[in-house]
């Protein structure tokens, strides 16, 4: 066999090795984050602009009720007690705002377990998985969704939702490994990827 034909082989081989480790592990540090975080989840009625309006205020409403309550709060399974003692408050608060913008839309706050996508608040992007979160249904629940981090709180510092303050920083940092609070940086997957090309690279030219 022609050395060429075996550095190609070799190369595939230690490719879909180091690839499968490398899912493996990011696999692994998704279930770990998730563990450790509460996310937020409110469910629009409908997709119609006065709907999706409405979910907005109520994710204000319900962010500013449970900003105090989650204040000073240093571990994930407190806040889930925190979060189910106020299921009652937190329906009642989005109740208040659906009924003042003029509607008579049903809503349900439940602690759940929700399949979310990757997403990105500030310089912090969470990978894909399955999360604890708090979710709020208003109405038939059928319009876009809104996610945030609830717990450490990601969620409340500014309009648009995209400022992260140092004091939620520091929450996060407690709350995860270094290794994990890293891997949230939103260029992971540019650095993952080149250092995988590199070792490959590597694997080649020592054969």
């Amino acid at each position: 066999m022609k050395e060429w034909i075996k550095k190609g082989i070799v190369l595939v081989i230690a490719a879909a090795l180091l690839g499968g480790a490398w899912q493996y592990r990011q696999q692994c540090m998704t279930e770990e984050i998730a563990g450790k975080i509460i996310r937020f989840h409110v469910r629009a009625n409908s997709d119609t602009q006065a709907d999706q309006e409405l979910k907005l205020k109520v994710r204000d409403a319900v962010g500013a009720y449970m900003q105090p309550r989650l204040s000073g709060i240093s571990d994930v399974a407190a806040s889930r007690r925190v979060v189910k003692e106020n299921l009652p408050g937190i329906e009642r608060t989005a109740s208040s705002v659906i009924a003042k913008e003029g509607y008579t839309y049903e809503v349900a706050a439940d602690l759940t377990v929700t399949d979310f996508p990757e997403k990105t608040y500030g310089d912090y992007t969470f990978p894909a998985g399955t999360y604890e979160a708090l979710e709020v249904v208003i109405g038939e629940g059928r319009g876009h969704n809104w996610w945030c981090v609830m717990y450490p709180n990601l969620c409340f510092f500014n309009s648009v939702y995209q400022v992260v303050d140092e004091e939620a920083e520091e929450s996060l940092k407690k709350t995860l490994t270094p290794e994990e609070y890293k891997s949230l940086m939103e260029e992971k997957n540019y650095k993952v990827r080149f250092a995988l090309a590199e070792r490959i690279q590597e694997i080649f030219e020592n054969l």
